[in-house]
């Protein structure tokens, strides 16, 4: 085949594949977060076994599903928790922000500003609460769809060896097909493990400095910020404005904090973002690379690539699982001499493998590679 008949090869493959995912969003996104919880359980258990070397991996890996399933329920509990305690304070919250929206008005000229009901509660806004309900509903659905789709995962993982086995008659190519696999799950769990790590080290300074600060319902921000941090660069950026805004609307500032009223709110949201803002700055830049160092080994600019494109695919689902399945992508392209070069340009140093990975493959090469 020459060149511009597989360049074209490649262009409609990569078109169908892009179909395919944005097609199947509803379906295939779900199923990859059922994948991803399933891998941190199963990290999870790994970990416990290690740690009591008495306990049988079956048992090990109830454990980790409890406790996973105990920190996800109370996690939902505080989220709805935190939007019942806002609502009850809805009247105070709606009061601030109508002064806000005479100031901005004020500011450009105009003295009879809108108030938010007028501003939200219209034919746009209205479509607009309802897309955002239509979500709600449908993510609860997705949970308990995650749910048992992991429930599944568990049952059939005592026969994929077996399966393998008859896939893969060559015992080479079987050999090379775990290698790889175990080299994908190695860094994928590295990831998700590092990353958790990350996230409760910058979570909990902030809901100290939160509550030091008198930001109402501190518990809840605090959770927005856990959960944000894992999405590569935008989320950080985003954990780090969510406070500060509630903060700006906050109906009762603590009198501590210096100027005149209605200055006073927006000298408090400074040092709320400043607060919040420094342990996302030293966190992420100073202990984040010496955790994480290469073991994604993803450029930063495919990062970020990565974070829009399978964003616009999946949502926010893709968003979420945009750094560990662009990973998988480099890992499998870097299999075969013909798509290395793009595992090559995806990497940060032009091997493309996760360091967690990378030293107990680093003399395995499948045939294509070694004649690369």
């Amino acid at each position: 085949m020459d060149q511009s008949a597989k360049l074209g090869t490649w262009i409609i493959a990569t078109g169908v594949i892009i179909a395919v995912l944005y097609l199947g969003r509803e379906i295939l996104a779900t199923f990859a977060m059922a994948v991803f919880l399933f891998l941190i359980i199963e990290g999870f258990a790994t970990a416990i076994e290690k740690v009591f070397a008495s306990l049988k991996i079956s048992a090990a890996r109830l454990i980790a599903i409890l406790l996973v399933s105990i920190g996800f329920v109370g996690f939902i509990a505080l989220l709805a928790n935190g939007v019942a305690e806002f609502g009850r304070d809805a009247g105070n919250y709606e009061a601030k922000i109508n002064e806000l929206i005479a100031d901005v008005y004020q500011v450009g000229g105009v003295q009879e500003a809108p108030t938010l009901t007028q501003l939200v509660f219209n034919e746009r806004g209205n479509a607009f609460f309802a897309t955002i309900a239509n979500s709600v509903s449908g993510l609860s659905g997705d949970l308990m769809l995650i749910l048992i789709y992991v429930a599944f995962l568990f049952s059939a993982q005592a026969s994929w060896p077996q399966k393998l086995d008859l896939i893969f008659r060559s015992p080479e190519r079987r050999d090379q097909v775990r290698r790889i696999g175990s080299e994908a799950r190695r860094g994928i769990e590295n990831y998700l493990w590092v990353q958790t790590v990350i996230s409760v080290m910058i979570t909990v300074p902030s809901y100290l400095s939160l509550l030091a600060l008198g930001v109402q319902n501190a518990l809840f921000l605090s959770a927005v910020i856990f959960v944000l941090n894992y999405i590569p660069t935008v989320g950080s950026i985003v954990a780090a404005l969510v406070p500060p805004l509630f903060a700006l609307v906050q109906p009762v500032v603590p009198g501590w904090v210096p100027g005149v009223a209605p200055d006073t709110s927006y000298v408090y949201a400074a040092i709320v973002f400043g607060s919040v803002s420094f342990w996302q700055f030293s966190i992420g830049n100073f202990v984040q690379p010496r955790m994480m160092g290469d073991s994604l080994n993803l450029s930063a600019l495919v990062v970020l690539l990565a974070l829009a494109i399978w964003g616009l695919i999946w949502g926010i689902p893709g968003m979420f699982l945009s750094a560990p399945l662009t990973v998988i992508m480099m890992i499998l392209w870097g299999q075969s001499d013909d798509t290395r070069w793009l595992a090559i340009l995806l990497s940060a140093d032009g091997d493309p493998r996760p360091a967690t990975a990378g030293s107990t493959l680093s003399s395995v090469q499948t045939p294509d590679a070694a004649q690369g």
